[in-house]
């Protein structure tokens, strides 16, 4: 059936549809959020960065003021603090605890061949029934 051998109703509705999927799914333009995927993971990784460290030196002062023991708790956690925003930063590259069971390499003891038996066949920790056991 080609266009011109469809009813009213079928063209009116095809039209309506075409109008609709047009509204819901616009074409994407060069400040849309799909061309700005890479801006936004920079962002995110500078955040992470900057907040480790001011999370870290907060505490420092914090503990400082309250200890007395001038600036070597301030240096202490603002180390700290950048070694956790560094690992953040790691993991948020390597998609580790990105959602939960979600394993991004497809790799681990999930995963290939399982460990008990020659050929990795039988699952690890098991062992085969005895025919003499009745309980």
């Amino acid at each position: 059936m080609s266009e011109s051998d469809k009813p009213g109703a079928l063209q009116d509705l095809d039209a309506r549809l075409r109008r609709l999927k047009a509204q819901e799914h616009p074409p994407e333009r060069a400040g849309s959020p799909a061309s700005r995927s890479g801006y936004g993971f920079a962002m995110r990784l500078g955040v992470e960065i900057v907040a480790a460290l001011i999370v870290g030196a907060g505490i420092g002062i914090l503990l400082d003021q309250w200890l007395g023991t001038g600036p070597w708790l301030l240096i202490a956690f603002f180390v700290l603090g950048a070694a956790a925003g560094m690992m953040n930063v790691y993991r948020v590259v390597r998609g580790i605890g990105g959602a939960v069971g979600y394993r991004a390499g497809g790799s681990g003891p999930d995963q290939g061949q399982r460990s008990g038996g020659p050929g990795g066949t039988k699952p690890a920790g098991r062992r085969p029934p005895d025919d003499d056991e009745d309980a």
